[in-house]
């Protein structure tokens, strides 16, 4: 598991950890390891051209100490102080030392333009706000250059806490973080700012407290995957029920079935007006056209995707919710749901909306939900009592415990914004809660796999949702 601390958490491991070091050693240890992961990321030092961004606090000293280590291997660096009065006075030491150079002012725009590195260290994890305007022109002349941009601990003018960008911010090809991830590297839209986030051990484990995020890796999900024993029956694997689709869109019950038939449970029944295009597709699929009450026995049921707002969709959805096993709720069902009646159930909830039915569910507007993705999803699930799947560029998944860390889904490709994918999804997810997964492990291994199967399906090109859903069991495998 990746985690990720709050700078408060962070802070306060720091002083407990400086408490036990000789003065100065922690932000050494840091600089050495920003310096390491600097030469790795440019695959030389002697003769290449750096330009280190300081601001005043810490992150800047990092950062200029980071520059000395690189000037003494051959490098050449300058470092553009923003406020020169104010420098970290132990690293400008020691960068000058080393024979790096201090920049005028005048001269950072064009020395940034022909560097091969822009270290930035300009605000550390306790910025707010965007960039001030005289760091401005500096973001903007890094971003325009050619160089590798390394942003320290994180890019600046993002929040670190929460991953919005409320104003200008550096955009970096990757960012070196110390002792832990910060919830901004992880989350939208900071993530799109931090580049490819590299973390560098200080040795601040032991002083961590609780993490607000946490990120599923291959091993965390291997283990969870339902796996059937010699004994195992369909039954006893599971059945997963599935409502979707409609005259209308008869292929959102195609691709919802499709992903439920690749995600453990032994079988899926069918319950809607598109049997004909499932049983064409998927002649194991049980398919019932009556209601949910009538389709038989099943330890998970997935409603929404495509089934529209006509009142038998409405009644379908009134009848799950009325059961006493777990539900996955999706897409059209997301419009029939209350608080309270969720609340109610005695069995557990999953609900799987994008940003604009998070919205709807708020009652924020979709660029609100987009800005403020952690609060979002948290405010879904404190709402609603039940586990939310708040699907985007970075997937999310919170619990209705206000104390649980978030998961954050670390796979997928831009190629899988296509449509129908969030209804096999759905199917999949669903479908492990029938495999008796719990609804935080159902929702964020089901989104895992599905990120996973996107991107080793599409191979860097387009692919359909029913791609996705194809790929699934080679995503399966590679765990």
């Amino acid at each position: 598991m990746r985690y990720a601390h709050a700078v408060e958490t962070v802070r306060a491991a720091e002083g407990e950890l400086m408490a036990r070091l000789p003065e100065g050693a922690l932000m050494q240890r840091a600089a050495a390891g920003l310096a390491a992961a600097c030469r790795d990321l440019l695959g030389r030092t002697y003769g290449a051209r750096v330009v280190v961004l300081a601001g005043s606090g810490d992150n800047g000293g990092d950062a200029l100490y980071a520059g000395a280590r690189l000037a003494r291997r051959g490098a050449a660096v300058h470092a553009v102080l923003l406020a020169p009065e104010r420098a970290h006075r132990g690293g400008l030491a020691a960068l000058l030392a080393a024979g790096g150079r201090a920049a005028a002012a005048e001269d950072a725009e064009a020395l940034i333009g022909r560097a091969d590195l822009v270290l930035d260290g300009i605000v550390g994890i306790g910025g707010k706000g965007g960039l001030r305007p005289g760091a401005v022109p500096l973001a903007e002349a890094a971003g325009a250059s050619r160089a590798l941009v390394v942003a320290v601990d994180l890019p600046s003018g993002v929040d670190a806490d929460t991953g919005e960008v409320l104003g200008d911010a550096v955009h970096a090809d990757a960012t070196v973080t110390f002792g832990t991830y910060k919830p901004g590297l992880l989350v939208d839209p900071a993530a799109t700012f931090a580049g490819a986030p590299r973390l560098v051990d200080i040795g601040l484990g032991p002083y961590l407290g609780e993490p607000e995020l946490e990120a599923l890796q291959h091993a965390d999900v291997a283990a969870a995957l339902p796996r059937p024993g010699e004994s195992s029956d369909k039954y006893r694997r599971g059945v997963v029920g599935v409502v979707a689709g409609s005259g209308r869109y008869p292929g959102a019950a195609v691709l919802a079935v499709s992903g439920a038939l690749r995600g453990g449970a032994g079988a899926v029944r069918y319950v809607g007006p598109g049997g004909d295009a499932v049983l064409a597709r998927h002649p194991e699929v049980l398919v019932s056209t009556g209601s949910p009450h009538s389709a038989g026995r099943v330890q998970s049921w997935v409603v929404g995707p495509g089934i529209g707002d006509s009142p038998e969709a409405r009644q379908a959805v009134t009848d799950v919710l009325a059961t006493s096993v777990p539900v996955l709720v999706d897409a059209d069902a997301l419009r029939f749901l209350s608080p309270a009646a969720v609340r109610e159930r005695s069995a557990p909830t999953v609900l799987t909306p994008h940003a604009g039915e998070a919205a709807a569910l708020l009652g924020w507007a979709r660029e609100e939900v987009e800005a403020r993705r952690l609060d979002a999803v948290r405010g879904l699930a404190g709402r609603f009592g039940a586990t939310v799947l708040l699907k985007g560029a970075t997937t999310l998944v919170a619990s209705p415990s206000p104390r649980a860390a978030v998961r954050v889904n670390p796979t997928g490709v831009a190629w899988l914004a296509t449509a129908g994918s969030g209804d096999v999804l759905s199917g999949l997810a669903g479908s492990m809660l029938a495999a008796g997964l719990a609804p935080m492990d159902a929702a964020g291994c089901g989104a895992y796999l599905h990120g996973l199967a996107a991107r080793l399906g599409s191979g860097g090109a387009p692919l359909a949702a029913l791609d996705v859903a194809a790929a699934v069991p080679t995503a399966w495998r590679s765990l």
